[in-house]
């Protein structure tokens, strides 16, 4: 492969000079350098190469797509490292691209670190050329190298970074090879050489001159990425440019119209023709194409997680393994029967119940502790006893999938199954996450391209998606009951393909186009998933243990006030009219809550010995399509608007006890005995 040696990573021939800044120059204390590339071309992977994965997550202001921060030192030089969310085009169409750029413009970095697929070059480029022609200081990462070797091609690397006038460096991240030279090359001065000049079509290229020429403002970017982005019509460059331009707004409107005009087809797409025609006479003598190796058993396993009917066996397979035998029976079963029943059953609440009748006279203190709602007894036994287990496990299994690179196989697989139901293969990402967490998932649909998808997912989150603790409840207590669990498992996929199909019928807006970059499939690595299970588990007690111990204070409140007590009465005639036990109110009324506490609940009735056969079956269908928890109701309202968010909250609560009453019903009527 031409200017790549694969186990150096060295570039043959004379390189571009990168001068060192002089020891005594002075510099901002910390500079910041940003990645940015399409989703799995392995940005993150860079990030941790490059920070030692000593990072921060949190929200962009004003959104909530988490970004991930974290500090490095190169060459003797402090740095962030930002890894930005995916990004496609310049022209941003999600709210993850919205907010990659807007880094971009506000953060100033002092690098544009742009990570692309070797094997896709053709595809990613644009975006490249995109950054260069707004006067943004890039540097090319052509990552994956072993892969594309694999796939025949060769990249002539030293001409690609002659002609594109940056400094292009070839690595395979996950290994760490060309790692060495990206770190001397981000803390390098810039080269002397100048970037590539971009030049479209006579007509167009005419135009964003002359509107690049009308501009008086100070911008970010150069004046001619700003005219290209006025023709496409975007709607944050348009609304800076009336800030800054005053009297000069009128004719630069007038110009941008007139060139429309001169156009058949809508000027996004007129430029995304331009941009791959200079890419492809860019890569002109650079990308060669030989004989592929035979395709070794992870291609031909690649090809079969996307085929129709081996790729829907694998899936069977994988839920099975990973969510009913890992996550359900053992997660949900051994291990919470030995956490609740020994740890703390045994150990830590006797202990605590001794502890508090020995230091506190007063009743009503000690049930605030050791009660039917006590903290210690209810919130911390239902945290650690019941959902952590069950959460643990499930990160366990999404952290494999993640860095496998199932997930986006698995997408491409359900992509024709949810265009049914309004939906495309990237809802696959959110879907799944909602197995984990409903309202994580929740804030996950930003990525999501229009406005209908993504009320149509989150309705489905709220509805018929299970999380963590709640699928591992159900497992556990039906898994004993084969009938039981695929009675369950049938209405929920009803349910959701019906709901499903319902809502894209009704609700208005445009279909979303579906193209997801699919990475190579790789065996997990053990420091990979342990760090993402970690992290999560973080989440999970920062974020959910509080809320746990507030509910219990709140149930706590509502039992000596009397509160609770008139709560369940109002609630008992709603769970008998579906064929349940009055008993039953309490696992619905923590539901409230939180969805995991209203899965605890539902443990705990079974276990009594309270909820068995065909109410246990009616109980564990309407609690899994009951109301939203509070976390996830209080996220739907940021995301979709309190009107949006009220619609669905009031749809899906009746609409869980009408189903679970039919589900009654048809089993009764049927004789039916579980």
């Amino acid at each position: 492969m031409k200017g790549f040696t694969l186990p150096e990573l060295r570039l043959s021939g004379k390189r571009l000079s990168l001068h060192r800044r002089p020891r005594n120059q002075t510099i901002s204390p910390v500079s910041k350098i940003a990645i940015v590339g399409s989703p799995n071309v392995g940005k993150s992977v860079v990030f941790n190469r490059l920070t030692g994965r000593y990072a921060a997550i949190s929200n962009y202001p004003g959104t909530t797509v988490d970004i991930l921060r974290g500090k490095a030192r190169l060459d003797g030089r402090d740095y962030e490292i930002v890894d930005t969310p995916g990004m496609y085009s310049f022209n941003p169409i999600t709210e993850e691209e919205r907010v990659a750029r807007k880094i971009l413009l506000e953060e100033k970095p002092e690098s544009i670190l742009h990570v692309v697929d070797a094997k896709n070059l053709e595809r990613m480029l644009p975006l490249t050329l995109q950054l260069i022609d707004a006067g943004l200081p890039v540097i090319l990462q052509v990552n994956m190298m072993d892969e594309a070797k694999n796939a025949g091609i060769d990249i002539d690397i030293e001409r690609l970074e002659r002609k594109l006038g940056i400094p292009v460096v070839p690595t395979v991240a996950v290994n760490g090879r060309g790692m060495d030279n990206l770190k001397n090359t981000l803390a390098a001065e810039r080269p002397a050489s100048r970037p590539i000049r971009i030049k479209h079509g006579d007509n167009l290229e005419s135009a964003i001159n002359r509107i690049a020429g009308m501009l008086k403002g100070s911008y970010r970017l150069s004046g001619r990425a700003i005219g290209l982005l006025l023709l496409q019509g975007d709607k944050e460059i348009e609304e800076q440019t009336q800030q800054q331009e005053g009297e000069s707004l009128a004719p630069i409107i007038e110009s941008v119209k007139q060139t429309r005009m001169q156009y058949g087809q809508p000027m996004s797409y007129v430029t995304n023709v331009s941009w791959q025609q200079q890419v492809k006479q860019i890569l002109t003598g650079v990308v060669q194409t030989g004989i592929k190796g035979k395709p070794g058993f992870g291609d031909r396993l690649s090809q079969a997680m996307m085929n129709p009917v081996i790729g829907s066996i694998i899936f069977v397979a994988v839920t099975y393994l990973g969510l009913y035998l890992f996550v359900g029976v053992f997660g949900a079963g051994i291990l919470v029967d030995f956490i609740e029943g020994t740890i703390f059953g045994q150990w830590i609440n006797p202990w605590f119940n001794d502890l508090v009748t020995r230091f506190i006279p007063w009743e009503i203190a000690r049930d605030l502790f050791v009660g039917d709602y006590g903290i210690v007894t209810l919130g911390l036994t239902y945290a650690f006893a019941i959902i952590f287990p069950i959460v643990g496990t499930f990160s366990i299994v999404f952290a494999i999938i993640e860095d496998s690179g199932y997930l986006p196989r698995l997408a491409m697989l359900i992509d024709r199954v949810f265009k049914l139901i309004g939906l495309n293969g990237r809802a696959v990402i959110p879907i799944i996450l909602g197995f984990g967490c409903d309202t994580m998932a929740t804030i996950v649909t930003r990525t999501q391209e229009t406005r209908r998808e993504r009320v149509i997912t989150t309705l489905l989150l709220a509805l018929a998606i299970p999380c963590s603790a709640q699928l591992g409840v159900i497992f556990g207590i039906l898994s004993g009951n084969t009938a039981a669990l695929l009675i369950w498992i049938t209405t929920i996929a009803l349910v959701f393909g019906l709901t499903g199909y319902l809502a894209a019928q009704v609700l208005p807006g445009k279909k979303a186009t579906f193209y997801m970059e699919v990475p190579p499939l790789r065996l997990p690595k053990l420091s990979n998933v342990a760090s993402k299970t970690l992290a999560r588990l973080e989440w999970y007690f920062a974020e959910v243990l509080p809320m746990f111990i507030v509910a219990s204070i709140v149930l706590w409140i509502g039992d000596f006030t009397g509160v609770f007590n008139h709560i369940l009465r109002a609630m008992e005639p709603m769970v008998e009219f579906i064929g349940l036990p009055g008993d039953t109110a309490v696992a619905f009324l923590y539901g409230f809550f939180r969805r995991d506490f209203g899965a605890a609940g539902l443990y705990d009735l079974h276990s009594a010995g309270l909820l068995n056969g065909v109410p246990l079956v009616v109980a564990a269908v309407t609690i899994t399509l009951f109301i939203p928890c509070i976390a996830q109701f209080l996220v739907m309202i940021k995301e979709r608007g309190i009107k949006t968010a009220l619609a669905i909250a009031l749809f899906v609560f009746p609409f869980a006890f009408m189903v679970g009453f039919v589900v009654n019903w048809i089993l009764t009527s049927l004789g039916v005995t579980l």
